[in-house]
């Protein structure tokens, strides 16, 4: 038992030896601008041409969202909408602002321009769209 005990030691230490290491990892999210949530990696559903739109459902279909938005919008905007999906295909990085849901605590994703669709990881009521100075 000794034997197998020292055998899976190995194992992991031979893993974490070839683990690259943390320097190669993704850079730290900005001070200044918040953080960037892409899972989901949608399509743009039925968000139209040139527009933000940000979904209540937490749906991924690989062409995007075919239920009805919350939101469409191209200009910053606000007031209190259920949000879970998003698409961004304006030509600018936008900043979408809320509290979460179950706990009120504050919420803020960027939505990177130019056709990027994903979730905000949690469902969130909406308060604010902004659009961001510094990318995402």
């Amino acid at each position: 038992m000794l034997w197998k005990s020292f055998a899976i030691a190995g194992a992991v230490a031979g893993v974490l030896v070839t683990a690259p290491a943390a320097s190669t990892a993704a850079p730290a999210a900005s001070a200044t601008a918040p953080g960037v949530s892409i899972q989901g990696g949608a399509g743009s559903g039925n968000c139209p041409q040139g527009m933000l739109c940000i979904w209540p459902n937490w749906n991924h279909p690989p062409q995007g969202p075919v239920e009805t938005p919350s939101l469409i919008t191209k200009t910053e905007w606000t007031g209190s909408i259920q949000g879970f999906n998003f698409y961004n295909g304006t030509g600018r990085d936008a900043v979408i602002s809320g509290f979460q849901y179950g706990t009120g605590a504050p919420f803020k994703n960027c939505a990177p321009a130019g056709g990027t669709g994903g979730d905000l990881y949690i469902p969130v009521n909406v308060t604010k769209v902004t659009w961001q100075l510094t990318p995402c």
